[in-house]
């Protein structure tokens, strides 16, 4: 499983995208994933407002989802979202970072089933809220 969980590590962390993003991957393992982007000026998607573009949300709500499949205990070779269902409740206050925690609750033959929250340290209510199915391949 150490190695597994490693795997997901060393592949979450190299995604292009997530680099770009500035994305910090914080927890990982039995099906849990937590990871942070820090609030990053490149990224407003409202210039009057500050708020961070939801497109930047999504990615990273994803990309958690993704690592929490790929670290479950069922230890899957790899993932790909088949369905991911963002409802943003708010914008993410300006100058916070956003972090994500996903949970891998079930997993089936040939898909996983995911439930994630993003939030920042400026209030209790989520930024947003994801469920979603992802493809689950098993080494032969």
């Amino acid at each position: 499983m150490e190695d597994k969980v490693a795997q997901a590590r060393q592949f979450i962390e190299a995604i292009p995208h997530s680099k770009a993003l500035g994305m910090q991957l914080r927890e990982i393992g039995e099906g849990r994933a937590v990871i942070v982007m820090p609030y990053d000026k490149k990224l407003i998607g409202d210039p009057e407002t500050g708020v961070i573009h939801g497109g930047a949300v999504s990615a990273l709500m994803d990309t958690c989802c993704g690592a929490a499949v790929m670290c479950h205990p069922s230890l899957p070779n790899s993932t790909a979202t088949i369905d991911l269902r963002i409802e943003y409740m708010r914008g993410a206050t300006p100058g916070h970072a956003i972090t994500t925690t996903a949970t891998c609750h079930h997993m089936a033959r040939n898909v996983a089933f995911v439930r994630a929250v993003a939030m920042d340290e400026a209030s209790e209510t989520p930024v947003a809220t994801a469920s979603g199915a992802f493809t689950v391949e098993r080494a032969e």
